[in-house]
This record gives C-alpha cells, sequence and structure tokens, in this order.
C-alpha cells in the first residue's frame, strides 16, 4: 500500500503533537515529570529534595527514600517522628515504620520501637536479613540491640513538657493540680497552636511522614515513618508499619501511602487500594481521592463524625506512579487552624510544595 507525501507529513506532523502533548503533561503540575521523583507529606521538604539527589546518582531508590526521611526523624522540631516526637501516656517515645522495595517486592516493618531514632533503618534491615516482614516492641528492640543500634533517649525536653502539660490537664479528679492558664509555657502554648486543638486532652491528630520515590528506570520504593498518635495507650500500632495501609509500592505500578488517621486507613487498607486503583489507569491524585471517598462513606461511628456527618478526622494520601505522575489528597483542604492542606514533591525541577486535592472544604 503506498503513502502519499501529504500522508507521511501529516503523520509526523500528528505525532510530533502527541510528543508535544506528553510532554507538556509531565511538566504540568501532579503530572510528574523525566527523570527521578520523590512525593512527601508537606514536612519532607527536605527529604524529597535528598532522595532526588541520590536517584540521581544512581542510588537505589529505598536507600534514597530511607536516608530523605531520615532527615525528619533526626529532627527534634518535628514532633511527629522519631526523636522528639510525642510520647505515649506513659511519658515514653514509641516508634513505628515500614519500608518497601519494589524491585525486589520485599518489605519490612517495626512497632513500638523504643530508643532508636531512625526506625525506617531497622525496618530495612528487617526486611533484608530476616524471613519476617514485622517486629514489634521489646522483640523490634532486641533485634535493633543486635544489630548495634545504640539505645537512645528519645524525648525531648519539649516534648517532655508537652505531655506534662497534657497529664496535669487529663482530668479534673486525679491527683495532679492544673497549672494556672497564665503559666502555660510558651513551647506548649506553641504546640497547641500548631496542631489546633479546641480543648488539649482531645488532640485532634499526630502526624507522620511517607515518601515515595521512583528512579529514571522506574523502579520504585515507598517508606513510612512515626511516633504515632499523641499520647496513645502503650502498644498502640497504626497504619504506618502496616504494609498495604501506611505504605504500599508495586514496581510495575506506583507507590503509595499516608498521614493522619491511621485506624481510618487500616479499615480500608488504603495504601493498598491506591496502588490498584494506578493499576486500573487511575491518576495517582485521583486514586488518592478515591480511597478518601472509601473512608469518608465508611466511617459511621458517630464519635468520629462532625455535625454534618463528615469524618471528623484529618488524613491525606500521596500516590507515584510508574512513570513519574504523582498527586495527594486530603479529607479536607485545610488543617481546622485554616493552613492549607499541601505536599512536598522534588524532580529534575527541583523540590515544592503543592496543594492537595480534597474531599471536603472546612467551614467557617
Amino acid at each position: 500500500m503506498s503513502i502519499t507525501r501529504r500522508k507521511l507529513l501529516a503523520s509526523a506532523a500528528a505525532a510530533a503533537a502527541l510528543a508535544r502533548a506528553a510532554r507538556a503533561q509531565k511538566a504540568a503540575p501532579g503530572g510528574g515529570g523525566s527523570g527521578p521523583v520523590a512525593i512527601s507529606s508537606s514536612n519532607g521538604l527536605r527529604a524529597v529534595e535528598r532522595a532526588v539527589q541520590l536517584l540521581q546518582e544512581g542510588r537505589d531508590p529505598l536507600e534514597a527514600a530511607i536516608a530523605g526521611v531520615n532527615i525528619v526523624e533526626d529532627d527534634p522540631n518535628d514532633m511527629t517522628v522519631g526523636y522528639g516526637g510525642v510520647p505515649n501516656y506513659d511519658g515514653v517515645v514509641q516508634l513505628d515504620a515500614c519500608v518497601m522495595h519494589g524491585p525486589t517486592a520485599r518489605a519490612g516493618a517495626v512497632a513500638s520501637l523504643e530508643g532508636v531514632k531512625n526506625p525506617t533503618r531497622v525496618a530495612k534491615l528487617v526486611m533484608e536479613t530476616t524471613d519476617h516482614v514485622l517486629l514489634v516492641g521489646p522483640g523490634a528492640r532486641a533485634f535493633a540491640d543486635a544489630n548495634g543500634f545504640a539505645r537512645e533517649n528519645l524525648l525531648t525536653e519539649k516534648a517532655r513538657k508537652v505531655w506534662l502539660y497534657w497529664r496535669q490537664n487529663l482530668s479534673a479528679t486525679d491527683k495532679w493540680l492544673e497549672p494556672p492558664p497564665d503559666k502555660l509555657d510558651p513551647e506548649v502554648k506553641a504546640f497547641i497552636d500548631q496542631f489546633g486543638w479546641d480543648d488539649f486532652r482531645k488532640p485532634r491528630s499526630g502526624g507522620t511522614i511517607h515518601l515515595s520515590a521512583v528512579d529514571a528506570r522506574g523502579d520504585l520504593a515507598g517508606c513510612t515513618s512515626t511516633s504515632g498518635l499523641f499520647f496513645k495507650i502503650p502498644g498502640r500500632v497504626g497504619d504506618s508499619p502496616i504494609i498495604g495501609a501506611g505504605c504500599f509500592t508495586d514496581n510495575e505500578v506506583g507507590s503509595a501511602g499516608s498521614t493522619g488517621r491511621g485506624e481510618a486507613n487500616i479499615l480500608v487498607s488504603g495504601g493498598h487500594l491506591a496502588v490498584e486503583l494506578m493499576r486500573q489507569g487511575r491518576h495517582p491524585k485521583d486514586a488518592c481521592v478515591e480511597v478518601l471517598r472509601r473512608i469518608a462513606h465508611t466511617t459511621r461511628e458517630k464519635r468520629l463524625l462532625d455535625a454534618q456527618g463528615r469524618p471528623a478526622f484529618g488524613i491525606t494520601f500521596y500516590a507515584l506512579s510508574k512513570s513519574g505522575e504523582y498527586g495527594a489528597a486530603s479529607m479536607y483542604d485545610a488543617s481546622p487552624t485554616g493552613k492549607r492542606a499541601q505536599f512536598a514533591v522534588a524532580d529534575p525541577r527541583g523540590a515544592r510544595k503543592e496543594d492537595c486535592a480534597h474531599v471536603f472544604q472546612r467551614r467557617s
């Protein structure tokens, strides 16, 4: 069959137009981009920057992701992760973390781990050196001891003061005397203002860091780390160390994870669900929104709903595809204090924050 010169030129022009459109889509916010990409919760701006730097050097995506998260775990000013994390009911810092490596389809996790500021590093060793996926409590601590991790005091002075003030105000009938409001420590006040509590005894949520990364070859990895729900019952484990909830990575599709109310995520296996939705062709952002809608639909306990019947808690999902497309979505467009819901992302264009998609808007 012969092809005319006109048809040949038209075909070439069409192909060029498609290529330009593909490049434009990749360059658009949320579209991803060529080369390595890392996405994280908003507290991970330096983390994604570091991860992409290592990916550009040819490092393994899980190694790069963990190195980025370690920056936040080591930061005492981030009171939701690692060193300086808010302690449990008894004033003890217990950390949870998981990692998942796309190329090998392996994972490792630790929960209720004490005395190690970088639980993601211990989780990686669980993956690499044992036949297990998850170690918890004293068993996780013994494993860390066997691997040479020193026992460190993770409770900073600021976190101790926050915990003590919470404990003093927990009940009007216990033996603690409530300190006068005019004697409120400035660091404690700043903490309360940051997390937007209506009542200091009823924290809205804790915090976490999730980071997913993809290298130039399309290999993926993900990791999640947290100190968990503020003042939690000792031994409480949220979604962060649960493979398929706080993090899930499939090297053929993408990687996803979350921050926020872990119990709500566990009930829908949100990380796995987001990846499966991407497998069906959803954009990462749309996959995150759909998981949140599922959570909103399945949240039925009155104590967990606001006056409008919406979830009375925050939760955010982050997703990254094998091709470098990325997106994030939060249950609400802003925090109770009015701070916009954002996430961190880095690629060859640099590290930056972008706004999350959302399911609900805050009402004044």
